[in-house]
């Protein structure tokens, strides 16, 4: 993608999120929140958006940097369709989480943040869950799964693949 492509399209993303702010944008002790609610309308935090959010909470744009490089939740590029979250706490490990990674890897060539877009598919780290009992645990999506195996992470795999 060319240079001018990418500056039409922060463009674009940066009106959009002016519309999406609106008249009424939160206060400043707001800033999770309205990165939560960027990251959900948008599906990350566009780096170019990152002045205006500092701009509109009267903040600086290291003060927004530090947050959005701080919590693993928020992403400065487009995820894939799909996110699995995979456990690798102690509990899970001890249920064969790692086992299930290195099958993600071996079988599927998924690696954990190493996703792009265009592959349907994206996998993270995550250390609990709080499924602990059912572990391995993982979450597809926003869906919580318990005693997550090879076949059923194959399904998964396969299912947002299509």
């Amino acid at each position: 993608m060319n240079t001018d492509k990418i500056i039409e399209l922060a463009s674009r993303e940066v009106a959009a999120l002016k519309a999406f702010l609106g008249p009424d944008a939160p206060a400043q002790g707001a800033l999770l929140p309205l990165l939560q609610a960027i990251q959900h309308e948008f599906g990350y935090i566009v780096p170019d958006t990152i002045a205006t959010v500092a701009d509109e909470l009267n903040i600086s744009q290291a003060e927004v940097r530090g947050v959005v490089s701080f919590y693993h939740d928020f992403r400065l590029e487009r995820a894939s369709r799909h996110t699995l979250k995979l456990c690798r706490a102690e509990a899970c490990q001890s249920l064969g989480s790692e086992k299930l990674a290195a099958h993600l890897t071996s079988r599927h060539q998924l690696e954990p943040g190493h996703g792009k877009p265009d592959e349907g598919l994206s996998v993270e780290n995550v250390y609990c869950l709080g499924n602990c009992g059912l572990g391995p645990a993982a979450l597809f999506d926003e869906t919580l799964i318990g005693r997550l195996d090879e076949q059923r992470l194959d399904a998964i795999v396969a299912g947002a693949r299509k």
